[in-house]
């Protein structure tokens, strides 16, 4: 039921979370570029790419990222939320580079091309 969660708490496990996605994967959250790239894979993510890793077990590589794109969708349905209830959701370091660098490439694909 909105209004009624508990936004803070789960901004801090989705960012944990992230985290450790990120620790998995080697991702530098201050590298913009890298950060960059991976939202915009993330953006690009689909239903091949969970049945993909479902397939493959053993590519923890690819779970790993599966479970951070996942948790991305999470960090942004949880913003969504939360402003829809008057709250403003924002974890750390972590979640706003990724929450930035999400922004942008979503922004940049909304942009006409010239």
């Amino acid at each position: 039921m909105a209004g009624f969660e508990n936004y803070q708490e789960a901004t801090r496990k989705i960012e944990d979370e992230i985290e450790h996605m990120g620790v998995a994967l080697g991702i530098d959250w201050s590298d913009e570029a890298q950060v960059r790239a991976l939202a915009r894979e993330a953006l690009d993510h689909s239903q091949d790419r969970i049945r993909e890793a479902a397939a493959s077990p053993d590519d923890h590589e690819l779970g790993a990222k599966v479970t951070l794109f996942g948790l991305a969708s999470l960090m942004l349905r949880t913003m969504e939320e939360s402003a829809g209830v008057g709250i403003e959701s924002h974890g750390g370091p972590v979640w706003k580079a990724f929450g930035r660098a999400l922004w942008l490439e979503a922004e940049q694909r909304r942009q006409p091309e010239a």
